[in-house]
């Protein structure tokens, strides 16, 4: 049969497969609580699919390719961008959302807007903007997050940023932070987020510390030895030939050691996820949502390796020399470009009062009325790559670049 003869396959008809395929535990595209500005129903694409679309085609998304993930996007093209640790997010979260029959759209949603509030050079940049924005209610990436899609993303006409749904914003908001903060209440902050959040939390964690690994081998900063004194290498050696390995080439074993570390990641927590889901008899989002603990969670054998992986990465990776020092120079980049737009972003003109004097590009300056002069300028920084901050940075502070 020819596969015109099926038709096209309509939205109304993936819902349905929705209410076929998903568990009673998963969030249903037609249980939507809609968006902030009503919109007509695409005849072809679920709600969550209109989401992740948005986001894909969106300036802020396009921009991870130049962030950090641990190292200076200029130090090599070989390691790992938020945009690399974004799409392996997403991977992960969807092996998750498709063993535990979830919502693979939403799940791929909340994994590919998860880091898109993050400021050039990874966390260090983070948390500089952070200290610098202490007065106004301070800095937190997935806040910046939501207020990047929710208002500096001008894509449409008829709304400010991408009006994405209420669940994926939820579960951006709420991704592995604290529910009950002020940025929360339009969320609901006493309750859990969807197992589609929940599950690109864990995706998230898994996903860095298995490929920190990696590009921390790669920097020849760790080595193989040092990984097998980790209490999670004998479960990893279970999905090892560890004969072969021996003789493996670097690049070979690094391979193997981030796939065996992923899988046995991923294969704990899925087994305690679905324990905890019969355990507690969950059979619909509303007993996800009033269930005082995540549901998605590693058993404590598996919690403990994890955690003696993480305190593994930051004794001998992230607090390394060489990490510091970049450590050191995204902090004076970022205040020294702080302190200068604060100084020179708004100056009243000597002569003509009605005039302002700025070093701020007039698409920046224009947003001076909609927000204090520290917001725009965390915003504009916190939009940049590292490439384009260290441009930026030449060209107001070394006197042969051109501004």
């Amino acid at each position: 049969m020819s596969a015109y003869k099926f038709g096209l396959l309509t939205r109304q008809e993936l819902e349905a497969q929705e209410e076929k395929f998903l568990a009673p535990y998963a969030m249903k595209s037609k249980d939507t609580k809609g968006r902030r500005y009503k919109e007509t129903e695409d005849p072809f694409r679920s709600v969550y699919q209109r989401d992740r679309d948005r986001i894909i085609h969106s300036t802020a998304y396009r921009r991870l390719e130049y962030k950090t993930q641990v190292f200076v996007n200029l130090e090599g093209d070989y390691y790992r961008t938020r945009m690399t640790h974004t799409a392996e997010v997403v991977q992960i979260a969807r092996s998750l959302a498709k063993a535990l029959r979830l919502n693979e759209e939403l799940t791929e949603s909340i994994a590919l807007a998860h880091d898109i509030g993050h400021t050039p050079f990874g966390h260090s940049g983070e948390e500089v903007l952070n200290r610098l924005m202490e007065e106004e209610g301070g800095f937190e990436h997935n806040i910046q997050s939501l207020r990047v899609l929710d208002k500096l993303e001008l894509k449409y006409p008829d709304f400010v940023g991408l009006n994405l749904s209420w669940e994926t914003r939820e579960g951006i908001i709420k991704h592995s932070s604290d529910y009950d903060n002020p940025h929360t209440k339009e969320y609901e902050p006493k309750l859990a987020p969807t197992l589609e959040a929940q599950a690109v939390n864990f995706a998230d964690e898994i996903a860095y510390n298995s490929h920190d690994f990696d590009d921390g081998i790669t920097s020849a900063i760790l080595s193989v030895e040092s990984l097998k004194t980790l209490k999670i290498w004998g479960e990893m050696e279970k999905k090892i030939d560890m004969k072969k390995f021996e003789e493996l080439p670097l690049e070979m074993k690094k391979y193997n050691i981030t796939r065996a570390l992923i899988n046995v990641q991923i294969t704990a927590l899925l087994k305690n996820t679905m324990e905890n889901l019969e355990k507690n008899s969950i059979d619909s989002v509303d007993k996800v949502r009033k269930h005082k603990e995540n549901l998605v969670m590693f058993d404590p054998v598996m919690k403990d390796m994890h955690k003696d992986l993480k305190d593994f990465l930051y004794r001998n990776f992230y607090k390394h020399y060489k990490i510091i020092r970049m450590e050191y120079k995204a902090e004076k980049i970022i205040k020294d470009l702080f302190e200068i737009y604060e100084k020179k972003g708004a100056v009243k003109d000597k002569r003509k009062k009605d005039v302002i004097n700025s070093i701020l590009p007039p698409e920046v300056r224009k947003r001076l009325g909609e927000d204090s002069l520290k917001r725009v300028i965390c915003d504009y920084i916190a939009g940049m790559t590292d490439r384009s901050i260290l441009e930026e940075y030449k060209k107001l502070y070394d006197p042969y670049e051109k501004v």
